[in-house]
């Protein structure tokens, strides 16, 4: 079973910084790719930011030059610097994974898993 952890999330002011954290445990087999999505009160959940196993990354129009995607292979995290913040980006921000997992005796499948979310609050 593969499980992401999220951490990071906070009350920060206009122009302030956060960053997150997405660990990821289980059997993987390979990470293909992760993602931060962040889901606004009466809002759709939106993507944020992507990163491949490759290390190409893909933002959002509205954090690009303020947001920056980042993984550690050898502790299975991914991390998302927010910086310049405003009260817009105000939202439950959530991690996905999207990995190959199992054992040799089980056998490997493809999962698409998503962390709790944490909540990052932005005040004017």
């Amino acid at each position: 079973q593969v499980q992401l952890v999220e951490s990071g999330g906070g009350l920060v002011q206009t122009g302030g910084s956060v960053r997150l954290s997405c660990a990821a445990s289980g059997n993987i087999f390979r990470d293909d790719a992760r993602g931060w999505y962040r889901q606004a009160p009466g809002e759709q959940r939106e993507l944020v930011a992507e990163i491949t196993s490759g290390g190409s990354t893909n933002y959002a129009d509205s954090v690009k030059g303020r947001f920056t995607i980042s993984r550690d292979g050898v502790v299975n995290t991914v991390y998302l610097q927010m910086n310049s913040l405003k009260p817009e980006d105000t939202a439950v921000y959530y991690c996905k994974a999207s990995v190959v997992a199992g054992t040799l005796s089980e056998g490997y499948r493809y999962h698409e898993v998503w962390g709790q979310g944490t909540l990052v609050r932005v005040s004017s």
